[in-house]
């Protein structure tokens, strides 16, 4: 399974951070999936895919012609997909993943899980959408969630394939339905 795994291209300044980044990536490893993500070798990026790679896993860079992005690339990707900007990065993750995860990240993280969440609430994707509640990172957005439900922006079954969770036991349950 392609798990694509949105996330900062910086640590953050939570040490658990980096070690959520880490455990996801083992947890990649061990059950014989693959990361597909923005291909840096910095932050929870680089941290993630560290770990794949020394758990003997898979994983696919996909790096705009950004020369920002191209000079974080990461030197020990098995593949890697350039694409000419983001909007086509976006999209080749969207169609190489098989479930998606957000770890802790910035507006970009925010922007890409939102959009593969919007998919799957109008049944375009039907993929899991993992929000990784790292010390309960996510909790203010499942608030956000819970209120465009109750104020009627939302249905509660537009969120049926939205998880947020920091435990892989249950992640792991959740991508397999």
């Amino acid at each position: 399974m392609n798990i694509a795994v949105y996330c900062g291209s910086a640590s953050g300044n939570r040490p658990s951070f980096t070690e959520g980044a880490k455990a996801l990536g083992s947890w990649i490893a061990q059950n014989g999936h693959t990361l597909v993500y923005g291909g840096s070798r910095t932050g929870l990026m680089g941290a993630t895919a560290d770990a794949v790679l020394a758990g003997g896993g898979k994983v696919i860079g996909v790096i705009p012609d950004v020369k920002l992005i191209q000079e974080r690339r990461h030197p020990g990707l098995t593949e890697c997909i350039e694409t000419k900007d983001m909007a086509e990065r976006k999209q080749k993750m969207i169609e190489l993943a098989d479930a998606y995860v957000a770890l802790p990240g910035g507006p970009g993280t925010l922007d890409e899980i939102s959009e593969v969440i919007c998919l799957a609430r109008l049944g375009i994707e039907n993929k899991a959408c993992v929000l990784f509640d790292t010390d309960g990172y996510y909790q203010a957005l499942k608030k956000i969630f819970e209120e465009m439900v109750e104020v009627g922006f939302s249905e509660k079954e537009d969120f049926k394939r939205v998880l947020v969770s920091a435990d892989l036991d249950e992640i792991e349950r959740f991508i397999e339905q």
